[in-house]
């Protein structure tokens, strides 16, 4: 059985430490930066995904975990890992069943290293994988019909409760918090948890403009209605999930050398773009003070 006690053995780092960054782009508008650092929270289960995962293994008992995502898939790693350090057999359901017949790339790789067993199921059937037939069958097909199913990214009412203490935990210390949003589970979370004079900012990493509806939806599961203050801003994604630009590295790689912060590119590095551009363009007030999760660190 998963308990309290064997997620506490594994000695998270929290609250994560908050640092401020000195950055000129910012102090010429009279606005302070500070580093929520996530990402030092656990070596293995990285920023968010502690905060989402560990309430979710609580509640799986010792069961067989399924969970979900693409082939290069950080909620994977993070459930494999979790795995290995809990004892506790994972199934991942993995997008693209073409992939089944090629080599694992290093992601899918540490999963297997890690002891998760892999699915891969065809690009249809994945998309209705919340359709509670479909599930059936995958659980079937996985041979885990009694599985805990954890959904992709690790948004469900359990993660967005755990993710509340981020927002807890910035109380007071900023008038903006802002974090990059693939699944929205944690925005969600984080905005409950924040004082009422304080704000969330979301920054997606995905094109189609469903997360405002997402967000409303998981905290609706988890506490009943809409909780906090947040938005979104859409116009950082660089062509949506899993793309890059060569004007985002190198914005990534100067902020690197002004911080000494091993910048992801995928989350961490268009939420801080965003976030530059933001204060060049006066959003934010002079005087206050914004906060920048640092959701994650660049993969190995």
């Amino acid at each position: 059985m998963t308990s309290p006690d064997a997620l506490a053995a594994l000695r998270p780092r929290l609250p994560s430490p908050v640092r401020e960054a000195h950055d000129d782009r910012f102090a010429r508008r009279g606005v302070r930066l500070l580093l929520k650092r996530d990402d030092l929270i656990h070596p293995d289960l990285v920023g968010n995904k502690w905060r989402k995962l560990a309430p979710n293994l609580a509640a799986a008992h010792g069961r067989t975990v399924v969970t979900f995502g693409g082939a290069y898939s950080n909620h994977l790693r993070a459930t494999a890992a979790a795995g290995r350090l809990l004892g506790l057999d994972t199934v991942g359901v993995v997008r693209g069943q073409e992939l089944a017949d090629r080599p694992l790339n290093p992601s899918l790789a540490r999963c297997v290293a890690d002891g998760m067993r892999l699915h891969f199921v065809d690009r249809s059937a994945y998309r209705r994988k919340s359709d509670p037939d479909t599930l059936a069958a995958l659980l079937r097909a996985c041979g885990a019909g009694d599985a805990y199913v954890v959904p992709e990214g690790g948004s469900n009412a359990p993660a967005v409760r755990g993710c509340r203490a981020l927002g807890e935990e910035l109380r007071g210390q900023a008038d903006v918090v802002a974090l990059a949003c693939g699944t929205g589970g944690t925005l969600a979370g984080l905005a409950a948890g924040l004082d009422p004079g304080q704000r969330a900012l979301g920054i997606p990493v995905l094109k189609g403009g469903f997360l405002t509806s997402a967000i409303r939806s998981l905290q609706e599961a988890a506490f009943g209605g809409p909780r906090g203050h947040w938005h979104l801003d859409d116009r950082f994604h660089c062509g949506g999930y899993a793309r890059t630009t060569p004007g985002l590295d190198a914005f990534a790689a100067d902020f690197e050398d002004r911080h000494g912060l091993p910048v992801e590119r995928l989350y961490v590095a268009k939420m801080l773009y965003g976030l530059v551009a933001l204060a060049e363009e006066g959003a934010f007030a002079r005087g206050s003070t914004v906060a920048a999760v640092v959701t994650g660190r660049p993969s190995a």
